[in-house]
């Protein structure tokens, strides 16, 4: 379960939620359905009982795979966030816009991350490539990375009383 949440990838922040535009919005009713299913999935997987199983129109049931309900769960659960997902194999090899986008970071400087091997990838004649697992594993380790840098200036804000409500001196 550890690989899924690299998989399933939303390229999209919270901040950039306002600016996306309406065709790629995620209308409420299908928010709710995704919530509804995630948390379907959600109980099963903490049950650990059973299969999950889907039933078609003629009522024939099919037993999923875990990793595939896995997948489902984390993309159910960013969809009912409104975040849009994609869903690309690790070895997906991605162009550096493509992967620019899901890093919302610019086109130039992903190539940067890549000439400064922060960031590996491979040329494919004047081209470069980055492997999907490769540009999924970076940005989890930069909002990792953001995510304490957040932390301490919250806790260094707090040290200095920067958080106390009261009124100010003139």
């Amino acid at each position: 379960m550890g690989h899924i949440p690299a998989m399933a990838v939303s390229h999209r922040t919270s901040s950039d939620q306002n600016s996306t535009k309406t065709s790629r919005a995620i209308p409420a009713p299908e928010r709710s359905a995704a919530a509804r299913i995630a948390s379907l999935l959600q109980a099963h997987s903490k049950k650990r009982e059973g299969a999950v199983q889907v039933i078609d129109a003629d009522g024939e049931r099919l037993e999923l795979p875990n990793v595939l309900a896995e997948v489902m769960y984390r993309a159910a659960e960013l969809l009912a966030e409104g975040r849009p997902v994609t869903v690309l194999p690790d070895e997906e090899m991605l162009s550096t816009q493509a992967a620019a986008d899901i890093l919302n970071v610019s086109r130039q400087y992903l190539v940067r991350l890549v000439d400064s091997d922060e960031l590996p990838a491979e040329k494919v004649g004047s081209h470069r490539r980055l492997k999907a697992a490769d540009v999924a594993a970076y940005k989890v380790a930069r909002d990792a990375k953001r995510a304490s840098a957040l932390d301490r200036l919250t806790s260094l804000s707090e040290d200095v009383g920067g958080y106390e409500l009261g009124t100010k001196r003139r």
